[in-house]
């Protein structure tokens, strides 16, 4: 029986270390498979298997270059995961703002203890 898909959004696919390493090596820029293979020291079935999935949730693109194929990051697929990522922020923000607070009472505290 054949495995059912769990790469059906950029959730899924960035889930895998392996695909969440080859979109930080295509920031730089785009790159054949081949080059990908050798950086992360898998086969090219493997490194083509989980470009296959990256690109089929639109998180990398693919053109031809003379005989390669080249993939590049296409950011535009992290748009959903951003701006989940997004509603945390004003957690963060108020967590740090409480901790500064606290920090400077307890300096304020101890310059106090210092008269």
């Amino acid at each position: 029986m054949a495995r059912a898909a769990t790469t059906s959004d950029a959730f899924n696919a960035i889930a895998e270390p392996q695909r969440r390493e080859i979109l930080a090596l295509l920031r730089a820029g785009e790159l054949p498979v081949t080059d990908l293979a050798q950086h992360l020291g898998m086969s090219l079935p493997g490194a083509s298997k989980h470009l296959r999935v990256l690109r089929e949730v639109g998180l990398v693109r693919v053109r031809g270059a003379g005989k390669q194929r080249l993939y590049g990051l296409d950011a535009r697929g992290l748009q959903p995961i951003h701006e989940w990522i997004g509603g945390f922020e004003q957690f963060w923000t108020e967590s740090f703002d409480r901790l500064d607070a606290y920090v400077q009472e307890l300096k304020q505290t101890r310059q106090g203890d210092d008269r």
